[in-house]
């Protein structure tokens, strides 16, 4: 009997993705594929991928929201195609809600002047702006240059004012830090204004260890060198971690628009804001600090509407994110979350200061967050314990601080929404861990003693290695180390 075979032709839509081609089958990374690809597959390839990022909530080094309630999250996702451009409503809900918690000297009717920015980052842009360009109108009024205009900030501000200064063309004048104190001197910072500073920036919130500038005494001193010189220079309050810290668990703290020179604060929505990332604000005293030449109204979207950002369209959905927060929160309920955040930075401070090896850099007022350094780093220092910790599954940073105070090093843990107590507790456990399996290693001084023995040797032959190779030789060599203990004490499942 004959057998007959037929040539069947496969769907691939009814096998599973991973019985198809594509998952076996490289996809460019850097230009489009010549042909499409199923939806499922396309899925599958990048969650996958997605899958090797570090888990958002153990990123300690980030100070952005990772987590919200899941109502917001639906939210969020019914509007996430509708256009920011195209909302009146909330943004302006927002913004006056936020000015008042700043205490903006408005009337019980008085809309408030602010925009919804990306980030802080925007926001600080527009601000800066804001006070060039008055600046500049009063210069040229009185007849004088407007060609060297400049800012006095801490040498501990974040990247985005070095961004401004480079981008809009004002001279960034750096207050030097030195140790153990780690935010701008305002008695040095009010030394450094001149007729051509266009406004001191204050930080409530140092990204290097959480600490609040003292903005009223910025204030006081700036006010009596105006009174002198004739000047008025403002202030800038860049309150991107602290602007929904300060008024929940400092409230007596002046640092607002209670202060007279206090001319805008930023402030970022999707850090203590309790957003996820994209939500930032910029709120002015009063419409006068806010030039009407910077400001264009538009009114090809069915009406006349002002604007003032850097760019035009953008998602609505963190609006709406913000609006939520601060409806379901409102004051008691922000209040609480601050308050969480500060009792678990205590316990994990305090656990840490058992350790009897750390040192406790941040300060009790100010960002929940714990900046530390290791009382002795002549063997080990703060960078190989963020290395190690990351076998652990904690992000957590270590870096020097800037000038004057580059030789100190420290790690930081920064104390969201969403790092519980128990969180707290571990963490402290595996940098106990960390701090043990240092000691049982080496140290990268004798390490690079030992390469520097080998350089001698190499030397006398007339090949002697550059800094950068020695430094990698002995990166290296430690890590060996570090790879050899480990393999030693894994067990085998």
């Amino acid at each position: 009997m004959a057998l007959s075979t037929a040539e069947v032709e496969t769907d691939e839509s009814v096998h599973s993705t991973f019985a198809s081609r594509y998952v076996r089958t490289t996809l460019p990374r850097f230009k489009m594929a010549e042909h499409s690809i199923p939806k499922e597959a396309a899925y599958q390839i990048i969650n996958d991928e997605l899958m090797l990022d570090g888990n958002p909530r153990l990123n300690l080094a980030s100070f952005v929201t990772t987590w919200m309630e899941p109502e917001c999250d639906k939210l969020i996702m019914s509007s996430i195609n509708k256009n920011y451009v195209d909302m009146d409503e909330y943004p302006n809900r927002c913004v006056n809600m936020i000015a008042r918690l700043f205490n903006a000297p408005l009337g019980d009717s008085e809309a408030a002047m602010g925009v919804g920015t990306v980030g802080s980052s925007e926001a600080i842009m527009l601000a800066g702006l804001a006070f060039k360009r008055k600046w500049q109108n009063k210069r040229r009024a009185a007849g004088l240059p407007t060609d060297s205009p400049n800012i006095v900030t801490g040498a501990n501000v974040q990247v985005c004012w070095e961004k401004f200064a480079r981008y809009f063309e004002v001279e960034l004048k750096e207050v030097k830090l030195r140790e153990g104190y780690y935010v701008m001197d305002p008695a040095k910072a009010v030394e450094m204004v001149d007729e051509n500073t266009i406004c001191v920036a204050a930080i409530l919130g140092s990204t290097l260890n959480g600490e609040f500038e003292d903005v009223k005494t910025l204030n006081d001193l700036l006010a009596e060198k105006n009174k002198e010189t004739g000047w008025d220079t403002p202030i800038h309050v860049d309150a991107a971690s602290g602007g929904f810290i300060a008024p929940f668990l400092y409230p007596e703290l002046e640092w607002d628009f209670r202060l007279p020179l206090v001319k805008s604060i930023n402030v970022s929505g999707h850090k203590y804001g309790l957003v996820y990332a994209g939500i930032g604000w910029v709120i002015w005293r009063n419409k006068e600090d806010l030039p009407d030449e910077l400001i264009f109204h538009i009114n090809y979207l069915g009406a006349d509407q002002p604007t003032f950002t850097l760019n035009f369209s953008k998602g609505s959905s963190q609006v709406i994110a913000q609006y939520y927060q601060l409806i379901r929160l409102g004051l008691e309920g922000y209040r609480h979350v601050m308050e969480n955040c500060m009792e678990n930075m205590r316990v994990l401070k305090e656990g840490l200061e058992k350790t009897g090896r750390i040192e406790i850099v941040s300060k009790d007022v100010g960002v929940p967050l714990v900046a530390f350094s290791l009382k002795d780093n002549s063997s080990h220092d703060e960078f190989e314990i963020a290395d190690l910790l990351r076998r652990y599954g904690w992000i957590v940073p270590a870096y020097t601080m800037p000038a004057d105070a580059q030789h100190v090093t420290v790690l930081r843990v920064v104390i969201r929404e969403d790092f519980s107590r128990t969180l707290a507790e571990r963490l402290v456990n595996d940098i106990q861990k960390v701090l043990h399996d240092l000691d049982m290693l080496p140290s990268k001084m004798k390490a690079k003693m030992e390469m520097a023995g080998e350089d001698a040797d190499r030397t006398l032959f007339g090949s002697k290695k550059t800094e950068m190779e020695t430094q990698r030789e002995v990166t290296t060599l430690w890590k060996k180390f570090v790879m050899e203990r480990k393999n030693k004490s894994s067990g085998v499942c």
